[in-house]
């Protein structure tokens, strides 16, 4: 008995020391933090930038810890973008603790128009050898043209086209507007951060492009290097601002890490895809209209709806002509019309003609990657008329033929007397006896033709 309590003591005291030496740990672990791994990370622009890469650009920018990430890398590799998505994305470099340093790279990319603002806008200016970066002339409709493109303004003075006059200025007053507030802009961020602001404002007016090498020589770029670890190499040690405070980069030797798309901006790159976008506004119209057609179905507006809802959210965050939109719903309301009408196809080709135009302005087409296609406009009229004309012929077909139901349907119907009395009696029609009235008497048996009808009284008459 005694040897058994001697033992609780024990296992008592031996679990007391445990309680005590995990509080002293867990004490010891809140007092001296252990540190975090440092590293780079970096983020890829690789393409067109639009909402879904100013959406995983913006993200990844606010949850970087300083604590965490000694600097942020935008690895870009495009030809240009929209205009509010590029703004987007250096608000959110100029509000990050983290330094960002945007790079050009691999060799063979470049940063054009929107991605020369992001590179002026950085706290470091990198590129690889055999890239190139400038034509950053925007265009009307909140984009920025590819360089070479139709919408490009002449890289030399004088010359009296792309919409310039004799002084290499913009002939039109709103676009005057436009390429002077961003000549601003880029002269606010190169002034920001301590670069060449005459070039900036010369890639903007005339759409100039600079190789790397050049690019350095004149104060456009801070650094050339080879790859991600070659730029980390050869920042170290600068000061640089983060957020508006000056910070000394410490970046030899850190740990790189990618951190790729994830699948919230692949799904929102994909529906931001103005054909998905275009396409998936005619799957949710169309729905609605069949469900409203026959009500009960559940599946087209089910689907309908969804496909509304989700065509909606994206060409929000697209540049579109509303006028453009306006008259795709005005086709398709016309075509809807000439079913019930029926004016012989006038409305309908109208709805056509509307259909097909408002399709082709909805979207800008110089906009790098952000115009609809030629092909899926012209499907989806081809596709649109086709359907409505089916509609309609089967509508047509429909009204000639012959009622087989109701009052009508027993019009000129023949059948037999049962019995008759008179100028009264009884006769079977299409399986069914009924009361009928003659002009005189009718025989037992005798075959008869309905010329029409009285309440529930037939009026017949010899077949």
């Amino acid at each position: 008995m005694l040897l058994g309590s001697r033992d609780l003591i024990r296992r008592s005291e031996r679990q007391a020391a445990g309680v005590l030496v995990g509080a002293l740990l867990a004490v010891l672990a809140a007092a001296f933090p252990v540190a975090a791994a440092e590293r780079a990370a970096v983020l890829e622009i690789d393409g067109a930038i639009g909402p879904a890469i100013a959406d995983y650009v913006v993200r990844q920018l606010a949850a970087m810890k300083p604590s965490e990430t000694r600097v942020v890398v935008l690895r870009m590799n495009t030809p240009g973008g929209l205009d509010s998505s590029m703004r987007d994305i250096i608000r959110a470099i100029l509000a990050s603790p983290v330094p960002v340093a945007s790079y050009v790279a691999p060799s063979g990319a470049r940063a054009a128009s929107a991605g020369t603002y992001i590179e002026y806008a950085s706290a470091i200016a990198a590129m690889a050898p055999g890239t190139n970066l400038g034509a950053a002339t925007p265009i009307r409709f909140g984009g920025f043209p590819q360089p070479g493109g139709k919408d490009q303004p002449p890289g030399q003075k004088g010359q009296d086209k792309g919409g310039s006059d004799k002084n290499g200025e913009p002939a039109d007053a709103e676009m005057r507007k436009v390429i002077n507030d961003a000549v601003a802009y880029i002269r606010s961020l190169a002034e920001l951060n301590g670069r060449n602001a005459e070039w900036a404002a010369e890639a903007v007016r005339a759409a100039v492009s600079l190789p790397a090498s050049e690019a350095q020589r004149l104060g456009v770029i801070d650094v050339i290097a080879d790859d991600v670890p070659d730029l980390l190499r050869k920042i170290d040690g600068r000061t640089v601002k983060a957020a508006g405070k000056p910070v000394r980069l410490a970046t030899a030797g850190l740990d790189v890490v990618t951190i790729a798309p994830d699948w919230r901006t692949q799904v929102l790159a994909v529906i931001t895809n103005p054909n998905v976008a275009y396409l998936l506004m005619l799957v949710g119209i169309y729905g609605l209209i069949f469900e409203l057609a026959n009500p009960g179905t559940v599946a087209p507006g089910l689907i309908g709806g969804i496909s509304l809802l989700v065509a909606l959210y994206a060409l929000n965050l697209l540049p579109v002509d509303y006028a453009g939109a306006a008259l795709v719903l005005v086709g398709i309301g016309l075509l809807v019309a000439e079913i019930f009408i029926g004016s012989f196809g006038v409305i309908g080709l109208a709805g056509i003609v509307a259909f097909a135009v408002g399709s082709i302005i909805m979207f800008r087409f110089d906009v790098p990657e952000f115009g609809l296609s030629l092909a899926v406009v012209l499907a989806a009229t081809l596709v649109t008329a086709g359907f409505f004309l089916l509609v309609l012929a089967m509508l047509v077909r429909s009204r000639r033929r012959k009622v087989v139901t109701g009052k009508e349907a027993l019009i000129g119907a023949e059948g037999e007397t049962v019995e008759w009395q008179g100028p009264e009696g009884r006769v079977r029609v299409l399986g069914e006896i009924w009361r009928a009235r003659a002009a005189g008497p009718l025989a037992a048996g005798a075959r008869v033709k309905v010329v029409g009808r009285d309440g529930l009284v037939l009026r017949v008459e010899t077949a």
